[in-house]
């Protein structure tokens, strides 16, 4: 889900808890590698524990990010990412922990109780000033969600929703995204909220809600009864929504984790994930015009 918004209210709220704890610290979205040559053995004592990687989520685990729940199991994209990167980083499957940190305490400042956290937790300056994040492991995608019954719920492109009347929330970049690349007819209905445009396409407001795919895939998993994801389509406008591993603030294992995810992401093995636990088995076609 998108827990920029769809926790913004714990958020606001961990922002002031953040905001009170800790003094302002330079600004670092993409991690702060320890002084000198890192120690990224199994055994190295920037780790929780020695010999154990420890990897936090929250309970529940949603699909299509994990399955049944069960973190350990090796299935759903943040589940398999996170063995991805244990595999980089030397370490095997059993040699793999989890832990349940609820999102909120995730970027509040203070100690950790694992090595890295992963649980769709967007990258953004302010909660950089509390803990550390890894480089982008996931950058979403805009998507379409309507209802199963609706005459847009088999569209094939995205000149099909012309005539479409879709809602997307305030200050967010599906706004642009929709005026540039599906070119309605009519503008775009803006909802202050996430409940707000959920409500407006059970009544029949609106055709159809675009915005980032975690959501999308939140709504259609929690909120919204026979909804239909239609499609997703990349837009290179604005500011993408990009997920990190979080960390905590200054911890010597960061750059440890950074060498993991960009061989991951030279070998071809990070797209291979995204494309199998993020379209393919949740069956999202990319659109085209």
């Amino acid at each position: 889900m998108s827990r920029t918004r769809i926790a913004i209210a714990v958020s606001a709220a961990a922002v002031l808890i953040t905001a009170a704890a800790c003094a302002p610290q330079p600004e670092n979205t993409a991690g702060s590698a320890a002084s000198g040559s890192p120690d990224c053995a199994a055994n190295s004592p920037a780790l929780h524990r020695r010999g154990e990687l420890t990897v936090a989520t929250d309970s529940p685990a949603y699909a299509p990010w994990f399955e049944d729940n069960n973190p350990s199991n090796g299935k759903g994209f943040e589940s398999a990412v996170a063995y991805a990167v244990a595999g980089k980083l030397g370490f095997g499957r059993d040699q793999v922990k989890w832990v349940v940190e609820p999102f909120a305490h995730s970027y509040a400042p203070g100690a950790k109780n694992f090595d890295f956290d992963v649980n769709q937790i967007s990258i953004t300056p302010q909660r950089a000033q509390a803990v550390d994040f890894s480089t982008s492991y996931y950058k979403a995608n805009q998507a379409i969600l309507t209802l199963d019954n609706s005459k847009f719920a088999n569209a094939a492109s995205l000149e099909a929703f012309k005539g479409a009347r879709i809602g997307v929330q305030v200050a967010t970049t599906s706004y642009q995204a929709v005026l540039d690349q599906l070119k309605p007819a009519q503008r775009p209905s803006v909802f202050n909220t996430t409940n707000d445009e959920v409500n407006a396409l059970k009544n029949g407001q609106i055709d159809a809600i675009v915005t980032d795919l975690p959501t999308v895939f939140y709504l259609a998993g929690s909120e919204i009864n026979q909804a239909k994801i239609v499609g997703q389509f990349g837009y290179a406008g604005g500011t993408p929504e990009e997920f990190g591993l979080l960390l905590s603030k200054g911890s010597g294992y960061t750059s440890c984790v950074n060498k993991a995810l960009d061989a991951l992401k030279a070998d071809g093995t990070l797209a291979e994930l995204t494309s199998k636990w993020l379209s393919a088995s949740a069956n999202v076609p990319e659109l085209k015009q």
